[in-house]
């Protein structure tokens, strides 16, 4: 990325640039659609149909009819919809700390949302399960099984839900927790999940909106890490779909929209499925096939996650890897055994990486987690020029506060001279701040023991 004054900065967040920033190809599909035709959707276009093909071709068979919005958000609205309508059941399930749009329907079913608005902002019909974390959770990596585990809350949830006089519309989950703190949930637990829904007459909607679109590398979707016996009822996508331009989508069954066809209310939106948006996404499903960036996903981010693993056994900062393809996580702790969560050190790492001209967030519960969802073009040489530049930066982070570190002098001097040498990034660049305030920067944890200044500009992400 370039900012107003052509200096140049490393995106390692930004998934919705999903095929890297103003790809060519795709903005001269935009440009030739638009000067040839775009108009609502009432309006039968070809690429429309030829899209609605293209993108159900990378989905499970049963996952065949499309219905085409404008935002994630939308699609996960649409989604609950189509659930509550197909049995005329109204609760639904979600995990902790998910994060499904900004609309009102979907800000209720966010713990990551409306959990900011205190203990009674949780409506009626909503029931958190636990995040399937195995790092932090209930069930932990020294579980014999925590699919099952997990899984076994939600049926609890269930029999819970349905003693009091409710019903079960759906389950919704990320496929991976991008907000939740990059969370990948044990292989096997949609699957469990999925069986106690329906036998309670709900439906599984997978929310792909921040993972899709073959971040994983070896599969196109999200979901099918849990593996091929697992296909869920309803997905939802959006962000990087039309690389930055504004549509997204739902697929589902055609039993299920059937039933909500049959309802008598009309579905119509005007611009879900214009021709130019749907020029824009055959353009991004084309880029990422003809430049194998499903491929480039799978050798870049196992490197990614090797480089990682190295910071790992040198730095007590460090307490967790966590990854598939272009989508990685690192928990930053301050007590490896206490697990610690590291939130200041996690933040601070930030506002170092923007002086050295390099993008990147934390979040998850105690916004410790730095999140790796970089464009699909993310080289090699990217990937170690930002792990060399957290390895300095961790260094320095625990020098200050006596931490015992297995860096070597010699290899810190070597980094340090790359890092000299290869840049010429200024100091003072405009912050990049996910979902915290200034107020962290502020704590005195031994690390800052003054005030940090924060710029006044800042992006959202």
């Amino acid at each position: 990325m370039f900012d107003e004054k052509g200096e140049k900065y490393l995106d390692c967040i930004n998934n919705v640039a999903h095929v890297g920033h103003s790809h060519p190809y795709v903005i001269k599909a935009a440009t030739k659609q638009m000067e040839l035709l775009n108009t609502n959707s009432r309006f039968l276009h070809d690429n429309l149909v030829q899209y609605a093909q293209r993108l159900t071709a990378t989905l499970p068979e049963k996952l065949s009819v499309c219905y085409f919005v404008n935002s994630g958000s939308e699609a996960n609205d649409l989604a609950l919809r189509l659930a509550r309508w197909y049995h005329g059941h109204q609760d639904v399930i979600t995990l902790e700390n998910a994060y499904h749009g900004h609309v009102t329907s979907v800000i209720d079913i966010s713990p990551y949302k409306f959990n900011e608005l205190g203990k009674d902002s949780k409506k009626e019909f909503v029931h958190v399960a636990p995040s399937p974390d195995i790092y932090r959770g209930k069930y932990r990596e020294d579980h014999p099984d925590p699919a099952s585990a997990y899984a076994e809350e939600v049926k609890k949830i269930i029999e819970e839900t349905e003693k009091s006089g409710r019903k079960i519309a759906a389950f919704i989950a990320e496929s991976m927790q991008s907000c939740g703190g990059q969370i990948i949930p044990p292989v096997g637990y949609f699957q469990k999940v999925a069986e106690y829904v329906r036998a309670a007459g709900g439906v599984f909607i997978a929310d792909e909106v921040q993972v899709g679109f073959g971040r994983v590398g070896k599969h196109f979707w999200a979901f099918q890490l849990q593996g091929e016996d697992f296909v869920p009822d309803i997905v939802t996508m959006g962000k990087p779909i039309g690389n930055g331009h504004p549509m997204s989508c739902v697929v589902t069954t055609r039993e299920i929209a059937e039933s909500f066809g049959a309802s008598g209310l009309e579905y119509f939106n005007t611009f879900g499925g214009n021709p130019v948006s749907c020029a824009i996404g055959l353009a991004v499903l084309e880029v990422i096939e003809k430049e194998d960036l499903q491929g480039n996903a799978t050798r870049v981010g196992s490197y990614l996650l090797e480089l990682l693993a190295e910071q790992k056994e040198k730095h007590p900062l460090v307490g967790d890897i966590r990854g598939v393809g272009l989508f990685v996580g690192v928990d930053l702790v301050r007590d490896r055994q206490m697990r610690t969560p590291a939130t200041a050190e996690a933040l601070h790492l930030i506002y170092k990486l923007k002086e050295h001209q390099i993008l990147l967030s934390a979040d998850g519960p105690h916004r410790n987690v730095l999140k790796f969802k970089p464009p699909m073009c993310f080289s090699m040489e990217d990937a170690k020029h930002v792990v060399e530049t957290i390895d300095v930066l961790l260094t320095e982070m625990e020098e200050a506060n006596g931490m015992k570190t297995e860096n070597d002098a010699s290899t810190n001097a070597q980094c340090k001279r790359k890092m000299t040498e290869g840049s010429s990034q200024p100091e003072g660049a405009i912050e990049s701040i996910t979902h915290m305030n200034g107020t962290a920067c502020r704590q005195e944890n031994g690390l800052f023991s003054k005030k940090c200044t924060v710029p006044s500009e800042r992006i959202r992400t």
